[in-house]
This record gives structure tokens, sequence and C-alpha cells, in this order.
């Protein structure tokens, strides 16, 4: 009978570095949209009324 070779694994070596990171900084999503409405209706106000100078 042949003897049995063991393999390594294709991605034994592949590390998931994002499980171990947590951001001391955290938003809500709720926040984010709001951040992202503001900033586009300030940009849609300064397209359309653009100050004298």
């Amino acid at each position: 009978m042949a003897e049995k070779i063991n393999m390594p694994q294709s991605g034994g070596g592949l590390v998931r570095y994002f499980d171990d990171y947590k951001s001391k900084i955290e938003f809500k999503p709720i926040l984010v949209v709001i951040a992202i409405v503001v900033v586009i209706l300030f940009e849609l106000y300064l397209h359309n009324f653009k100050p004298l100078g």
C-alpha cells in the first residue's frame, strides 16, 4: 500500500486582522447619513447661491 501524504491547506496562512482591531471612534449609521445629507445640501446651496464678491 502507498503511504498517504498530507499537503498543507491553501488558506492556512491567511490572517483576518479586522477581527482583532476595535476602533476607539465609532459613529452610528444614522449620524453618517445625516452628515452626508448636510454636506450635499451645503454644496447645493453654494452652487446655487454664490456669495457676492
